[in-house]
């Protein structure tokens, strides 16, 4: 097991790429920061990395996990990455790019010296998982089975078992497209606090009727505010006709077909958007004023990789379907996955959002016939909804190679397609956590209350007076936009006909009802 770069491990610096080590030390990369250094690996950087700090310290800060002198490894490949499982948790990315570099024989040698030890075992699975090779290595006979996910240190999909490697296979996706979450205090409390659960008991306390109705404006509030993340002033036409579809999210299983045949009714005109998969490249971003030439923020995956990408990310949508992975962290996985692969010209970042509402709607975390206005909530933390996206494309255009095209596209010149099959979706799933849990504490209450006093409202203004519904309607908006008064405008002009002691019972009714 000898390696010929043992000497280069381990080895000291006061910052890494773009990343100071923290309280200006210096320190001894490990684990993953120290294959990535040693192997030159072009990968992105996973969120937080390891270092040895010459002090008897362990902590953590945002980017880095400092640990002390008695935990440095020695210096070789085997012992790197027995730290990074052991410490780090399991980074597909980081192991894809390194085994397609190291010597496999390196690793039959690990596996023979140590055929019952549970990081050789779960490095032998993932290389013949990750390459799709087998090693030269017998079936285990012996060994207590381990997980390939350690559950303390990122979430687990449900298990697979893997006879020959005696290794429950609990990653939560397949090898084409396989995201995983780090396990976060964050998370954790989201967890704890069951807001599924919260949201059934909500809503099972009220009126049909009025549940039926709050779903309908819901659905609709979540379709323009979607378009509107887009820059978009659908209509109301058409932001209608798609909130009927995000009604409806959750009742046909996801395929390639049915995200497209989705695709078809978001897209009216499609004499400039071609349906389906993309076949040419493409970006978010802006161009060069002056030349045309693309300036991207994001740099989607490569057309020749998106039925495999696509196949993948339906192929995990039905592992994820088994349990026991949280129906918000699945929704995350595929929804935002979606988005990143970015695989149709126009109309992904709709989609992207209509996935959560499936995702959520079928594995029965959304009550029955009710959609989450979870657009409107990231309309209203636009800011922070970017940022999460920011942290998935910005560390990945280091990584891609590109040139423009005569149509001042993007043409990639390099294999991104495990940018795209593995990441950590762990911040993208803090900030749909919040998302949602603002729409259950929030925004739903706001649209239940809301109509409960509508309804009180109108019954007693309906003994009074035999108004239409839209005059009444009319009349409330005023006094909404008013502040529960009725202006000298309205009384002279839309209203003329109310006395003034009319409109003082009008003023006293909204003050009774809306407070």
């Amino acid at each position: 097991m000898n390696d010929q770069k043992e000497n280069t491990f381990s080895r000291s610096v006061p910052f890494f790429h773009d990343r100071v080590l923290p309280d200006q030390m210096t320190g001894s990369l490990v684990g993953y920061a120290s294959l990535i250094d040693v192997y030159h690996l072009k990968v992105p950087l996973p969120e937080k990395l390891a270092v040895i700090s010459e002090r008897h310290q362990k902590y953590e800060t945002e980017t880095w996990a400092v640990f002390t002198p008695r935990h440095q490894p020695e210096a070789t490949l085997i012992a790197h990455l027995t730290f990074a499982l052991k410490y780090e948790g399991v980074d597909l990315g980081v192991l894809k790019s390194l085994f397609q570099q190291i010597d496999p024989d390196l690793l039959v040698a690990w596996v023979k010296a140590e055929p019952t030890g549970k990081y050789s075992r779960r490095v032998w699975f993932l290389y013949e998982w990750l390459m799709d090779r087998t090693l030269a290595l017998p079936d285990a006979k012996t060994g207590r089975f381990v997980e390939i996910l350690d559950p303390q240190q990122q979430y687990p999909g449900p298990i697979e078992i893997s006879k020959r490697h005696r290794v429950r296979n609990n990653l939560p996706g397949v090898r084409e497209f396989c995201p995983l979450v780090r396990r976060t205090k964050i998370l954790d409390t989201f967890l704890r606090s069951d807001l599924g659960t919260l949201a059934h008991k909500e809503t099972g306390a009220i009126h049909p009727d009025v549940l039926k109705r709050a779903a309908a404006f819901l659905s609709l509030k979540d379709s323009k505010a979607s378009f509107e993340i887009e820059g978009e002033n659908p209509g109301h036409k058409r932001a209608e006709r798609w909130g009927k579809v995000i009604g409806h999210a959750g009742l046909i299983p996801l395929s390639i077909q049915e995200i497209v045949r989705l695709q078809a009714i978001l897209i009216e005109d499609t004499r400039f958007v071609p349906l389906g998969l993309r076949h040419e490249g493409g970006f978010i971003g802006m161009h060069d004023r002056s030349t045309g030439a693309p300036l991207p923020d994001h740099i989607s995956a490569r057309p020749q990789d998106l039925p495999s990408l696509m196949a993948g990310l339906i192929d995990t949508y039905h592992r994820l379907q088994k349990g026991p992975l949280d129906s918000i962290l699945s929704a995350t996985m595929i929804a935002f996955g979606f988005v990143f692969i970015h695989p149709f010209v126009d109309g992904n970042g709709r989609l992207h959002r209509y996935l959560i509402h499936h995702l959520l709607a079928e594995l029965g975390f959304s009550p029955k016939g009710l959609i989450f206005p979870i657009s409107a909530v990231i309309l209203d933390h636009i800011d922070a909804y970017r940022q999460t996206l920011e942290a998935y494309s910005r560390p990945r255009l280091e990584c891609i190679e590109w040139r423009s095209t005569s149509k001042n596209n993007v043409e990639v010149l390099n294999d991104t397609a495990d940018l795209y099959r593995y990441f950590d979706a762990t911040r993208q799933a803090e900030f749909l956590y919040g998302c949602i849990q603002q729409t259950i504490e929030k925004s739903l209450p706001a649209e239940i209350r809301y109509l409960e006093q509508y309804d009180g409202f109108k019954s007693a203004f309906s003994e009074q007076f035999d108004m239409p519904t839209p005059m009444m309607d009319m009349l409330l908006r005023f006094l909404h936009q008013n502040k529960g008064t009725l202006s000298k405008r309205a009384r002279e002009n839309e209203f003329k006909a109310l006395s003034e002691a009319e409109c003082l019972f009008v003023e006293e009714l909204y003050a009774q009802h809306f407070g």
